[in-house]
């Protein structure tokens, strides 16, 4: 008979592990939103006060925007990769599902990044 996975252990112990290390994967979703937003903000004041300074063809906002974007997606994806990790080791002792809210805003965020990543390079913002 299959039974359904349940939502989280029985464990108390492992409960609070899981509940931990959602916190953290949302510390790095706030880290890494930060990071995004500092390296788009920077990028768009950087690239109109060049361009009102009469240099257009300066390349150094969309390099500092485009750092700042890949540092905020870099972040976002190792803490993805150290939550998953995690869960997957407490889902050994223990199954429960897989499937949590953060997890899927994490991936949102990732997305995220990567397009305003990728529009930043192509000076599509």
């Amino acid at each position: 008979m299959n039974a359904k996975k349940p939502y989280l252990p029985e464990d108390l112990g492992e409960k609070r592990t899981i509940m931990a290390a959602d916190r953290t994967l949302m510390a790095w979703i706030r880290t890494s939103l930060s990071m995004l937003s500092f390296g788009f903000t920077i990028y768009k004041f950087l690239d109109t006060a060049t361009q009102q300074a009469g240099n257009p063809q300066s390349t150094s906002p969309q390099h500092i925007g485009l750092f700042l974007c890949a540092m905020g997606t870099l972040a976002i994806l190792l803490g993805t990769l150290g939550y998953w990790m995690t869960l997957g080791d407490l889902n050994r002792v223990e199954q429960f599902r897989l499937g949590r809210p953060v997890l899927l805003m994490a991936l949102i965020m990732c997305v995220a990044g990567i397009a305003l990543f990728v529009s930043i390079a192509t000076r599509i913002v």
